[in-house]
């Protein structure tokens, strides 16, 4: 799974981060691949559920094209362990996350993929995440 090697911190304010604004400024066109997953509304993506989803397209696609993973789960999300008395100070990081406004393009596939096997493989991933997003095709492109 995903996540930092090393970090300045091992904890993180929770307002902090890029759960701030609307909508994303950067990281919202296809700059690899044909074809891309975008994200519809705010939310947060972990390591896992972006890991579940690259092998549901990657299994569809069978090794015919490349996927490209745009977006990287950096920040610790803590949890104190069940039954803890208040007072004892934050918990352990558990797991990492990667923050996404709307617009922020997850996944993108090229390398010779046909539209239609790139519009199934996305699907079958975008069921793996806890976001509404939608297929978008890079401008200018035509199928040969």
């Amino acid at each position: 799974m995903l996540e930092p090697r090393r970090t300045k911190h091992r904890k993180v304010q929770r307002n902090q981060g890029l759960t701030r604004g609307e909508y994303a400024t950067k990281g919202t066109r296809l700059n690899f691949g044909d074809f891309g997953l975008k994200a519809l509304e705010k939310g947060q993506v972990t390591s896992r559920q972006l890991e579940a989803a690259r092998v549901a397209i990657n299994r569809h696609l069978q090794r015919a094209g490349k996927v490209w993973i745009r977006v990287f789960p950096d920040k610790p999300v803590t949890k104190t362990p069940a039954e803890t008395r208040m007072g004892k100070g934050k918990g352990e990081p558990e797991h990492y996350v990667a923050p996404l406004q709307k617009g922020h393009v997850l996944f993108e596939v090229g390398g010779g993929v046909s539209e239609e096997v790139a519009r199934e493989a996305l699907r079958l991933g975008k069921h793996k995440l806890p976001l509404k997003t939608k297929f978008v095709v890079r401008p200018g492109y035509h199928a040969e």
